[in-house]
This record gives C-alpha cells, sequence and structure tokens, in this order.
C-alpha cells in the first residue's frame, strides 16, 4: 500500500518537472536585462563618446522601464546624448519633454539650459570654429530664440551651476544678432538708404543694449546723419561718441568672442541618485 502511494506520488510530480525542464530548454522570448544594466551600459557609452549607442542604452530605460529607479534620469541624460551625437533637434525636444514631465526635478535646470543651447549650434561647426567665420550675416532666427530660451533659464535659475556658461553664451548671441542688424544696415547704406539705415542702427542701440557693436550703430547713425542733413541729431550723436568712445577710433574694433564649445564635455548633468 505504502510503495502504491509512492508511485502515485510520483506520477503527479513527473508532469511538472518534465513542464520546468521543456521551459528551460525552449526558445522563449528573450529576458530583458534588468534596468541598471542599461544605465551603467549608456554611462560607459558616453564616456567612452559612444553617444549614438548611449542613446539606444537610454532610451531602452524610457521604453522598458518607465516607472523605474533610472527613468527620470535616463530622461535627462538623453538631451544631453542628443546633443554630442550633433542630434541637437532632438535634444531640444528631449528638454522640452523633460520640463514638462518633471517640472520640480533636480536637473529641471540643467533642462531649461540645454533647450536654449539646441535651439543655435550653427557656429558648433568645425570649419566655423577654425576659421573664426562670422555668422551675423546669415539667417540667425534660431539665434534669437536661443538668446530668448537662454534668457528664460537665467531668469529662472540665476544660481544655477550652468549660469556662468549661459551668461557667456547670450552675450556671444547679442552681439552675433547686433551684428546682423548691422549688416543689414550696411548694405541699405552702400544704396543710398539712409532712413533704413538709421533704424537698424537705432534698433540695435535700444533693443539690444551692451552689445559689442553699440559704436558702430553709432558711427552709422553719424553717417546717415550727415548724409541727410539732420545737423541737430548729428552734433547728439558726435557728442554722445566723443563721451563714450573718445579712444574707439584709433583702437579699432576690438570685440572679441569669449564663447567656447570646450565646455560642454563638462556639464554633463549631474545624477539624481
Amino acid at each position: 500500500m505504502k510503495h502504491s502511494k509512492q508511485i502515485l506520488k510520483l506520477l503527479l510530480v513527473m508532469p511538472i518537472v518534465a513542464t520546468l525542464l521543456i521551459g528551460c530548454n525552449s526558445d522563449g522570448p528573450e529576458i530583458e536585462e534588468p534596468e541598471k544594466i542599461y544605465y551603467d551600459q549608456a554611462q560607459r557609452r558616453i564616456s567612452s563618446g559612444n553617444y549614438f549607442g548611449a542613446i539606444e542604452a537610454l532610451e531602452a530605460i524610457e521604453s522598458r522601464y518607465p516607472f523605474g529607479k533610472y527613468a527620470e534620469q535616463a530622461q535627462v541624460d538623453l538631451i544631453y546624448a542628443h546633443f554630442m551625437n550633433t542630434e541637437t533637434e532632438a535634444a531640444h525636444s528631449a528638454a522640452e519633454k523633460f520640463i514638462s514631465l518633471h517640472p520640480r526635478h533636480p536637473n529641471i535646470d540643467y533642462a531649461y539650459f540645454m533647450k536654449g543651447l539646441s535651439s543655435y549650434t550653427r557656429d558648433n561647426s568645425f570649419i566655423s570654429r577654425l576659421t573664426d567665420t562670422d555668422l551675423s550675416n546669415r539667417d540667425i532666427s534660431g539665434a534669437k530664440e536661443s538668446f530668448s530660451e537662454i534668457s528664460e533659464f537665467l531668469t529662472r535659475f540665476p544660481d544655477s551651476q550652468y549660469a556662468p556658461y549661459a551668461k557667456q553664451r547670450n552675450v556671444y548671441l547679442r552681439n552675433m544678432i547686433a551684428r546682423n542688424e548691422l549688416a543689414a544696415a550696411d548694405y541699405y547704406l552702400s544704396v543710398n538708404a539712409h532712413v533704413a539705415a538709421i533704424r537698424r542702427a537705432n534698433y540695435v542701440i535700444e533693443n539690444i543694449p551692451n552689445s559689442s557693436e553699440n559704436f558702430r550703430a553709432l558711427k552709422i547713425l553719424e553717417t546717415s546723419y550727415q548724409e541727410l542733413g539732420y545737423s541737430e541729431l548729428l552734433d547728439d550723436v558726435i557728442k554722445i561718441i566723443s563721451l563714450n568712445y573718445s579712444d574707439r577710433e584709433s583702437q579699432g574694433d576690438n570685440a572679441t568672442n569669449d564663447w567656447s564649445w570646450n565646455f560642454l564635455k563638462s556639464i554633463k548633468p549631474d545624477s539624481s541618485d
């Protein structure tokens, strides 16, 4: 009787064991790697400059573990990885998405900063940096958007660790926008359209204060007022130049560009762990 019970128990257990063995040996669905493996992989790839591979790993976290421990950090790291992979539109979109989803995240200042930085990066090209190409006479609508977004960042986060870089960037962009306006003013001077030249020069003085181009704008006004016979306005401009730029004529244009993209690798977003 006892022997019969053992045989019955064995018959009941064998199908379960067989099922387990078959399951172990079958080519079933691939087991997903733990979230941290993806995250560590992404960090190694970022460190080695493999931004394309880092994006793959970070997007895997975002899609497979949307509520996991590393999901939010992966989203902010995606902003950096896209930007460093020269995918500036993707970086801008990733920053906007992060701002929308995580307005109180510790790295929210970084998202705002990178959003502004991503709007205009034409001067990041190797040729532009190597030749110090003047981009002011090209389409700078992106530069104006970037200036506006970085200004918003500085208003929201004046004490951010990224604020010094943002201030340098906005000085650069402000000067570029002013040069763009005056490039048009120079053209109007060349065709004797002095009223239009005056309008451009006044725009720079009134709306882009403290730019490197104020002296140049005043000289355009001086030329145009003289050509048009506006003696009173001409006297006023000459007085302003003599009071504020008495030694500028002999110095020439000494405006310098202190902005550099070399800082980028040092501003990888902080980990929120």
